[in-house]
């Protein structure tokens, strides 16, 4: 073994790993220095494993908390500087954002955020707590239930990732037009909330000077904006 290589295995605790079971640290393909923690719980044959460009290997996981909306899970992990740690995810089904635009208007929705003690103005958006098959009936479904809208046309517009600092859910993003108002359905976490139709213009003025914050919101109307300027 290439001397470097020794240099950086022996930063890793002798008491975590057996010497006998040390190998090189392949940063192209992540792989760990060590083959096997069966003591930890991971499978020696079969690591679990990440894409190209991985610098941080996952050597155990385990659930701290689940309810009907989401799990939290906590892994220890090991760096590619060869320091281990810990690293606690919020894992949620994929959800959806719906920009409703028509005759200059967009469409938006206000309701209380408990996270943040204040009610919040932003574009319609959710999940079903469910595996969906189709992102468009959820953007539909969720449209529907928040503002009683119904689109003859769905653009998808791209996705997101929310949070991935911390979290692990994806956000699909959908442009609605053609619309059509009808009754609205929603559910027992959105008694409070209220919708609203806004110019175009009041709209983008409102996240200029932070009358809305949402960081989705925005992000929608970034992927809107560049979606009108390649088709010209």
């Amino acid at each position: 073994m290439k001397a470097y290589k020794l240099n950086r295995l022996k930063r890793i605790s002798w008491n975590f790993i057996d010497r006998s079971r040390l190998e090189a640290y392949d940063e192209t393909n992540c792989i760990s220095i060590a083959r096997e923690f069966p003591e930890r719980g991971v499978d020696p044959m079969n690591p679990i494993s990440a894409g190209p460009g991985c610098t941080i290997t996952t050597l155990s996981s385990r659930e701290v908390y689940r309810n009907h909306w989401m799990r939290v899970r906590e892994d220890e992990i090991l760096r590619s500087n060869c320091e281990r740690g810990i690293y606690g995810v919020v894992e949620k089904h994929d959800a959806a954002i719906i920009l409703p635009i028509d005759k200059g208007r967009v469409w938006l929705v206000e309701q209380f955020r408990y996270t943040i003690q204040e009610r919040a103005l932003e574009l319609p958006q959710g999940g079903w707590e469910m595996e969906v098959e189709n992102p468009e009936d959820l953007a539909r479904g969720e449209l529907k239930e928040e503002t009683g809208l119904e689109a003859a046309e769905m653009t998808c517009l791209g996705s997101l990732w929310i949070a991935y600092g911390y979290a692990r859910q994806k956000q699909h993003v959908f442009l609605a037009t053609g619309l059509t108002e009808t009754e609205r359905t929603p559910d027992a976490e959105e008694h409070d909330l209220v919708v609203r139709s806004v110019p175009v213009e009041w709209f983008e003025e409102m996240m200029r000077t932070g009358a809305i914050r949402d960081g989705s919101t925005l992000a929608a109307w970034g992927l809107y904006q560049l979606w009108k300027e390649k088709l010209g």
